[in-house]
């Protein structure tokens, strides 16, 4: 299996319901006392696209082997995408939107 590079979108009550309404609330992983995250999984040609597109973006491979620092707003671009598409196979249509302007 592929080698997965996630984006860890922490999760609020508002978007936890939004989340289940859309059947993927059982996606979520419970973090730091309780917190949820959502885990949108990027293929190694994602985490570079991503990392291109977004130069304040970092990849930690000490640590968490995760994309780290993105802007609020793309977070929650990608998170609008899960629910609007209910799966987290989003990645490759939000760096097209990303790459069109």
């Amino acid at each position: 299996m592929a080698e997965t590079y996630p984006i860890n979108i922490w999760i609020n009550e508002e978007r936890f319901k939004a989340l289940q309404e859309a059947g993927l609330g059982n996606l979520l992983k419970e973090e730091l006392a309780g917190m949820k995250v959502l885990i949108v999984p990027c293929n190694e040609q994602q985490r570079d696209k991503i990392l291109q597109l977004f130069p304040m973006a970092k990849y930690d491979a000490a640590t968490t082997k995760s994309i780290e620092l993105l802007p609020k707003a793309v977070k929650d671009k990608i998170y609008d995408l899960v629910v609007a598409r209910k799966s987290l196979n989003v990645m490759d249509e939000f760096i097209a939107s990303v790459e069109k302007g």
